[in-house]
């Protein structure tokens, strides 16, 4: 069975996530260190981690199978779930695979040291509607192949 684990800290993502999982009937974990405003319908439940230092990441990755989606802007979060064979998309559309995924964690450290050199301002651009709609394509591409399964 098909779950979705939505990274919910900064996802922008979510309403459009519970529509698509409505849509599939597939049980979807908001989770984050602190409560959420969830839809009331049993297939959305929010779950609450302690305040730890990737107590978030933890749970996800404990629960996460071969058969899931996981929706994640952290890049190490989607290493860790991508090498559970999860399926991992970013809220932009990206999906994270063992094809890509070493580049990617790659890019962050770089992109990291530059803000901390001061090269570099700022971080991503913000969503919009071109993002959204290839989310919503990737997610639903993602669920079919997995179906297909």
């Amino acid at each position: 069975m098909i779950q979705i684990y939505i990274d919910a800290d900064a996802c922008p993502v979510k309403e459009e996530t519970y529509k698509v999982a409505a849509r599939y009937q597939i049980k979807t974990y908001v989770v984050a260190n602190q409560y959420q405003k969830v839809p009331l319908d049993s297939l959305v439940e929010m779950k609450v981690v302690s305040n730890d230092f990737d107590a978030t990441d933890d749970w996800i990755v404990s629960q996460v199978t071969n058969r899931d989606i996981v929706i994640t802007t952290d890049i190490l979060l989607a290493e860790r779930c991508v090498n559970k064979q999860a399926r991992v998309i970013s809220p932009k559309g990206t999906e994270f695979t063992e094809d890509n995924i070493g580049s990617a964690v790659s890019n962050r450290e770089l992109m990291q040291n530059l803000r901390y050199t001061g090269d570099v301002r700022g971080g991503p651009a913000a969503m919009d509607k071109k993002a959204r709609s290839q989310f919503l394509g990737k997610l639903d591409q993602v669920i079919q192949s997995l179906k297909k399964k």
